[in-house]
């Protein structure tokens, strides 16, 4: 495991960027795992800048997002779709039919669960973006005695509602269940690129990277991965220099 702690984030965006640019440059039709919420918008931020300068095109490139809501209306501007069209597909050259989030709204949730894993297990992700949440949760996987290996309904913890509510009007807009892709489906991912920012990470980053490996904090099983790289901006490391 590779961590790397950062002054600022400007520095984190363009070692995070520089990471899948490079991946790219020399694999056009790289398979990219993606994620939503505050942690990576820095990163797809500088691949944009990367691709008006004409670095880098995606127009080769596949990609699969983490997760999705279980319900929010086609559109929504809170569905991961949407967050991704806003935050990156919209701004470069890449392919939108190669692009697949989770559908929260597929009639049969389970039958889409089982076509998302079939297309991860054809397409083998080279880079899996993730951010950590609060209580240890990567993608919607929640703490909880056990976890599932492929993509599954998850019922979302309270405690994960209330973290996403500043998306929303009000707390009952949150959604209550998602579909995410499993932790064995995660692991499969040849690199994993962690991203944390923030003191009110710092915590939870320390737990999942040196505490014991538990699926009541799912990230920690990051650790038994061969090729992790953890980047963090020096509040979200403080912890690891006490």
């Amino acid at each position: 495991m590779n961590i790397m702690t950062f002054n600022t984030n400007e520095e984190l965006n363009q070692i995070g960027a520089g990471i899948v640019a490079s991946l790219i440059q020399t694999k056009p039709n790289a398979v990219l795992g993606l994620a939503t919420g505050s942690s990576p918008i820095g990163i797809y931020q500088e691949l944009i800048r990367l691709y008006e300068k004409g670095y880098v095109s995606f127009k080769n490139v596949q990609s699969y997002n983490l997760d999705e809501y279980v319900g929010l209306p086609e559109g929504h501007p809170e569905t991961y779709r949407s967050f991704m069209n806003t935050q990156l597909f919209n701004h470069v050259d890449i392919n939108k039919t190669n692009t697949r989030v989770p559908d929260g709204n597929a009639v049969d949730l389970k039958a889409e669960c089982k076509q998302y894993d079939a297309a991860l297990a054809q397409a083998s992700i080279d880079i899996q973006f993730l951010g950590i949440g609060h209580n240890g949760h990567i993608g919607f996987n929640e703490p909880d005695q056990q976890l599932h290996g492929g993509t599954h309904v998850v019922q979302l913890k309270e405690e994960t509602r209330q973290a996403n509510a500043r998306f929303f009007d009000s707390i009952d807009q949150v959604p209550t269940q998602a579909v995410t892709m499993g932790v064995g489906s995660i692991l499969k991912a040849k690199m994993i690129l962690l991203i944390g920012r923030g003191a009110e990470k710092a915590d939870i980053i320390h737990r999942a990277l040196t505490g014991p490996i538990t699926t009541e904090v799912p990230a920690s099983l990051l650790q038994t991965h061969p090729n992790v790289v953890v980047l963090l901006d020096k509040e979200a490391a403080q912890k690891f220099n006490d």
